[in-house]
């Protein structure tokens, strides 16, 4: 087995000092004005971007399944959210906005992540195109009661008329923190992945009856992954409520649905750094292209089709990014005299000579009971 220079101790250090360099320049180029606060408001939007699309290659490209409602959780998280802090504003509780900015987030995490197990149970029975049109009708389905409702700003169903936006919402949403929900985000979903469970989940995408049989609970694997990614859909949602201030039932269209469901595809499935990568790209590239206004959504839409000719598996296929990797590959490559290179003759002079050993004792052992016969 190959063995790095870095331990697993050491990766880890390494990866969580990556990160807190790229928050300290993230920290640098805000504090110090070097961007605008739309630059600002992009970065913000990218790290939503970021939590939808990672929790959604949960579904697609682990599990294999693909669902088309993943803007319906964004949905209920984002008003669950919502609501929850104009009610604590209404009852005048007082806390920091930080603390409630957790709070209503986790909270608006959790109702969608309900409604996930409740939906995932009868819909996972389902496979492909099927799984897709149930999911598909879920999102059109919360949209037409979230415009309906009088809680959430509509005209009730009486009225028959389209519900308003939802206004007055606190905007607590703190780039500094959302970057680290963001962070948190994409560590627990990278070591779901690769857990036992993740493991499971694997099995299942490539095999269900195989997985079955092996004696894996199949039903119980799919409403597990249908919840964690609808309660990630929901922090995002809950984050988005409050940065933007105000909601309309269209956040739970099909059409926001089958932008993630691109950005997950056009990275890779199965890849969470094709996932990061992809939704900050798609996010930045019709911000670049505002300046051509009449043709931007057309080079968006050629680059898309582009992509999906030459690399149809995505960007990444199923490649992800490794920091300590990349590092070992840099300070200690293949063939070099010192460190690896001497580390692996020892050990392959090692395992020569006990190989050597136990021939030797073999035939001593051999030659020993033909003199004895």
């Amino acid at each position: 087995m190959k063995k790095s220079m870095l331990s697993i101790k050491q990766s880890y250090l390494v990866c969580a000092v990556g990160i807190v360099v790229l928050f300290g320049i993230l920290m640098g180029v805000c504090e110090t004005g070097a961007v605008s606060l739309y630059v600002e408001g992009v970065i913000m939007t990218c790290c939503i971007a970021v939590i939808m699309t990672t929790s959604l290659n949960l579904t697609i490209g682990v599990l294999g399944q693909l669902t088309l409602g993943c803007c319906g959780f964004e949905a209920i998280g984002a008003y669950s959210a919502a609501l929850v802090s104009k009610l604590l504003v209404a009852n005048g509780v007082v806390m920091n906005d930080t603390v409630r900015f957790l709070l209503v987030t986790v909270v608006g995490g959790l109702v969608a992540c309900v409604f996930g197990v409740l939906i995932g149970i009868p819909a996972l029975r389902l496979h492909g195109d099927y799984l897709a049109i149930i999911t598909l009708g879920f999102g059109e389905i919360i949209r037409v009661i979230i415009q309906n409702l009088k809680v959430a700003g509509g005209e009730g169903l009486d009225k028959g008329q389209q519900g308003q936006a939802l206004i007055g919402i606190d905007r607590l949403a703190n780039l500094y923190v959302v970057f680290w929900i963001t962070v948190v985000t994409v560590v627990l979903l990278f070591m779901f992945a690769r857990s036992r469970y993740g493991r499971a989940v694997k099995a299942i995408r490539d095999d269900e009856i195989a997985a079955s049989a092996s004696g894996i609970n199949v039903t119980y694997m799919k409403v597990l992954v249908f919840a964690i990614s609808a309660f990630f859909a929901g922090i995002a949602g809950g984050i988005f409520a409050q940065y933007i201030g105000a909601l309309t039932p269209s956040m739970a269209g099909w059409l926001q649905s089958i932008n993630y469901v691109i950005m997950v595809v056009f990275g890779g499935m199965g890849s969470l750094t094709g996932s990061i990568v992809s939704a900050i790209g798609l996010t930045i590239l019709p911000e670049l292209l505002r300046a051509f206004s009449d043709y931007r959504m057309l080079v968006y839409s050629v680059v898309l089709v582009l992509i999906m000719i030459f690399r149809p598996q995505g960007i990444f296929g199923n490649w992800e990014f490794s920091l300590p990797k990349a590092i070992n590959r840099i300070f200690y490559p293949k063939g070099k005299s010192g460190g690896t290179g001497k580390a692996g003759q020892g050990e392959t002079a090692d395992s020569k000579e006990a190989q050597h050993e136990g021939t030797d004792s073999e035939s001593g052992a051999s030659r020993h009971h033909l003199r004895r016969s």
